[in-house]
């Protein structure tokens, strides 16, 4: 596999051997001694999530708070995603700035995402298929966001808001000024 770093600390752009032939392809998608030798970590994954959504779906941006806080490894099984993180550590250099990265089922991408961030991701195609595993259980209690339009993170989705579908839940998140840290 090929790790890549990204501008904003402790998130990785990971790109896994493809074995392409006639059949198919085949990959290793995770291998946790790899995975942690190669970045430098221990991380110990326990929940794997899978969505479906249609083109134009935006989820996000979401994060838990405290001890319920989670790392996180997504990539695309089917389709493309634009994905997107927001460094929410108060004490990172980069606090406050964000990356994005496309993900899809062509290039097999897979991006690291440290515990500290807000994370969110616009379906580029329908019937996109999207799987993240997390370092830690989901406790709907401590989950929190941001609005995906705050105007100080100034995040480009590339669609305008018309074109976007996005929960009743997330119209209402906080800008990240007010967002609870």
């Amino acid at each position: 596999m090929i790790i890549k770093e990204t501008k904003i600390e402790g998130c990785f752009i990971i790109e896994p051997q493809v074995f392409k032939d006639k059949r198919g392809y085949f990959l290793e998608s995770y291998n946790q001694a790899t995975f942690n030798k190669a970045l430098e970590l221990d991380i110990k994954f326990v929940q794997d999530n899978e969505s479906q959504s249609s083109k134009g779906v935006l989820r996000g941006l979401h994060y838990q708070l405290g001890k319920y806080a989670q790392a996180k490894l997504v990539r695309v099984i089917k389709g493309r995603v634009l994905d997107v993180v927001v460094d929410l550590r108060p004490n990172s250099s980069t606090f406050g700035e964000h990356i994005s990265v496309e993900l899809s089922e062509a290039n097999k991408t897979q991006f690291f995402v440290p515990r500290g961030f807000a994370h969110g991701f616009l379906v580029l195609e329908d019937d996109t298929i999207f799987s993240y595993k997390c370092d830690n259980f989901y406790n709907k209690a401590s989950e929190v966001g941001i609005i995906y339009n705050d105007e100080d993170l100034a995040i480009d989705w590339k669609y305008s808001k018309q074109e976007l579908t996005i929960s009743e839940k997330d119209l209402i998140l906080p800008n990240f000024k007010n967002a609870q840290l």
